[in-house]
């Protein structure tokens, strides 16, 4: 009898969506759980049963381990995949589903016990003689001791969560008068993510690269390793673009780095996917980083050099076969790159978006992979994390990937939710990464002046089209009604719209050169004219002609909003021709708002408190980080409308400061 014949994915989103591909491919009957924020989510839909196992908040659905197990028992699951993040690397659930008789497919307990702890996993790779980095790993967490041994470490260094990953709880500290906050801040933020406060300061390797083996060990006592991953683009030591092979990379050093990783495995008698993290300085030395006891976000990368399905490889290590290859047969071949789509806004410091998708139309070539968990009406919410999805090129050279996914993150019409294409698309077209020159300092030295990272005005052809699709709306509603397709007499004024994005307002004119089904259009934009055909449009797609060259717009029109997939992705405007005069005043620099839906960790302030510009407010959380809100202006707080716990709607008023007079 096979070992089990129905997966329960006990995880949301685009890696529940990619588990239950492989299952259903073996012949895996699969069942989602869901929260009730996520009731519409695409992975319930995929999956053959679903059940719900709490309200939005992770800590009373996603992460509630015995509603989880019930969930399994109620469909008769036999097996649980964890996907990565959730409880995926949580020795107490791999414990709990030991005792219901259920199979966890991922390692035992005892590997997801100490790799778990990036403190207890160092001194276990020391042990191993596995090289590591100089640091403090020490039971005792108190500041003083911290303190003490951040000072004998030296600086810069780094502060990480014990329990820690995706950056969250992580923080690089250059001189010692930050160091006290940055502990708080990490530890809070680790309390949160992974119910765990305990730190790990380590030595800061300067410019590094950040390189990771991909390990797999099955029941029999074989390990080998897959490649490896360079994953050195970082922000806020958050991958954003992974890549295999790593552009650097010699036989040798894979070799001692993979045999390295085999020895860190090999410690804890591992089974199942893993990957072991290394950081590469430029000499060639390495240094052990932490061991991930779960599926990465990146896998597609080496799955793509090696042929091979790791969610395959799980499942049959779970049902106790052997590996299916053995070292020696396991070959790479081309290039494989990956960077993660996420609902944040570049140009505003990377805030987390929420808010409904109007429009998810990703381009789908030849050597494009697009792992997503996207259905059109859903919400993104503020309860979980921002990624949306992954977008991966395979190609035969790095070039050649590179190219590719270039392309498809251009044309990745995502409309209602703010993404990150235009800055994954300039940063992979930027030279220093496209000459494979990136190490983990590559977005501060390189990178931070692009156009991506600063608010950018609407192209005046952006304008002009939103505009023309207006107009032609308008239009045709009155030939509806009357007959006449956008009729006006020769010389009568032109069409006039004022349209809104954020706080700022464009006005457009609009001449009629040629009526008819196919308006010929000329806007002007400020000085600048631009010349329109407008050839069709279906509701989703307009087609246009300008300065004789044919294109496609991808749009979204809803009453008095339209969106555009425009140069900078999504493209928000609100059209206020008819609003009244004077209209709503801007709030002052005084007021507080929230930057988005989110939970209230910390206020604070009182009011009646005097406050000077930059200090600290209030501390919002949204989407698994900490984001601190600080006054804008000198002045006394006259109205504080939030206390610890509330959970905010974006732009709601928070705190209310009187500013001094200037």
């Amino acid at each position: 009898m096979p070992a089990f014949n129905k997966i329960l994915i006990a995880n949301r989103g685009e890696i529940a969506c990619r588990v239950m591909r492989t299952a259903k491919e073996l012949g895996y009957r699969t069942v989602a759980v869901y929260s009730e924020a996520d009731a519409g989510a695409r992975h319930v839909q995929v999956a053959d049963e679903a059940v719900c196992i709490g309200p939005a908040q992770v800590n009373q659905s996603y992460l509630v381990i015995d509603n989880i197990i019930k969930a399994a028992q109620k469909t008769g699951a036999d097996a649980i995949h964890p996907g990565y993040g959730f409880l995926s690397e949580n020795a107490d659930f791999a414990r709990a589903c030991e005792a219901a008789g259920i199979v966890f497919i991922g390692p035992t307990v005892e590997a997801i016990h100490l790799m778990g702890s990036k403190r207890l996993s160092k001194i276990a790779m020391l042990e191993a003689g596995v090289p590591c980095i100089p640091g403090y790993e020490g039971a005792a967490q108190d500041d003083e001791t911290l303190v003490r041994e951040a000072e004998r470490i030296g600086y810069p260094l780094m502060i990480k969560a014990s329990a820690g990953g995706g950056g969250r709880g992580m923080r690089l500290v250059h001189q010692a008068s930050e160091l006290q906050e940055q502990i708080r801040t990490a530890r809070s933020e680790a309390q949160n993510a992974f119910g765990s406060g305990e730190l790990i300061l380590e030595r800061a390797v300067i410019r590094p690269r950040h390189v990771e083996i991909q390990v797999f060990g099955d029941q029999h006592g074989h390990i080998v390793y897959l490649g490896e991953r360079d994953c050195s683009v970082q922000r806020r030591h958050q991958k954003v673009v992974e890549e295999a092979p790593c552009p650097v990379m010699t036989p040798e050093l894979r070799r001692a780095m993979g045999e390295a990783a085999v020895k860190a495995a090999a410690r804890v008698n591992y089974v199942g996917a893993g990957t072991v993290e290394f950081l590469l300085d430029a000499s060639g030395e390495f240094f052990f980083l932490e061991m991930n006891t779960r599926l990465q976000v990146e896998h597609p990368v080496t799955e793509l050099i090696t042929g091979q399905d790791l969610v395959a490889w799980q499942i049959r290590v779970a049902e106790g076969q052997a590996l299916p290859l053995k070292q020696d047969e396991i070959t790479l071949s081309g290039h494989a790159m990956e960077v993660r789509l996420y609902a944040e806004d570049s140009a505003h410091n990377f805030l987390p978006q929420t808010g409904r998708v109007l429009r998810w139309e990703p381009e789908l070539l030849e050597g494009i992979r697009i792992d997503h968990g996207l259905v059109e009406g859903q919400e993104v919410t503020p309860f979980y994390d921002p990624m949306l999805a992954k977008v991966i090129a395979y190609g035969a050279t790095r070039e050649d990937a590179r190219r590719k996914l270039v392309r498809a993150l251009e044309n990745c019409v995502l409309l209602g939710v703010n993404g990150n294409q235009r800055f994954l698309a300039n940063l992979l077209a930027n030279p220093e990464f496209a000459a494979s020159n990136a190490t983990t300092a590559f977005i501060a030295e390189h990178f931070a002046s692009d156009e991506s990272l600063a608010p950018q005005a609407p192209a005046a052809s952006e304008l002009a089209i939103a505009a023309a699709l207006l107009y032609q709306e308008s239009a045709g509603s009155r030939a509806h009604q009357a007959g006449l397709a956008g009729w006006r007499s020769a010389g009568s004024a032109p069409w006039r719209f004022i349209l809104k994005q954020g706080e700022h307002k464009h006005e457009i004119e609009l001449d009629v050169l040629g009526d008819g089904a196919q308006p010929h259009l000329r806007a002007r934009v400020g000085d600048s004219q631009v010349e329109l055909h407008l050839l069709a449009s279906d509701g989703r797609w307009l087609t246009l002609e300008q300065d004789g060259i044919r294109r496609r717009q991808a749009y979204h029109h809803d009453g008095d909003r339209l969106w555009l997939f425009g140069h900078f992705g999504n493209l928000e405007l609100t059209d206020v021709t008819h609003e009244p005069a004077g209209g709503q005043n801007a709030a002052s620099s005084g007021a507080v708002k929230a930057p988005m839906d989110g939970a209230i960790v910390d206020v604070l302030v009182e009011e009646g408190a005097r406050v000077s510009k930059g200090q600290l407010l209030v501390v919002l959380e949204a989407m698994k980080m900490e984001h601190p809100l600080k006054a804008g202006a000198d002045g006394v707080v006259r109205r504080v409308g939030v206390s610890q716990g509330d959970q905010v709607k974006n732009r709601q008023l928070l705190v209310e400061i009187e500013a001094d007079e200037a």
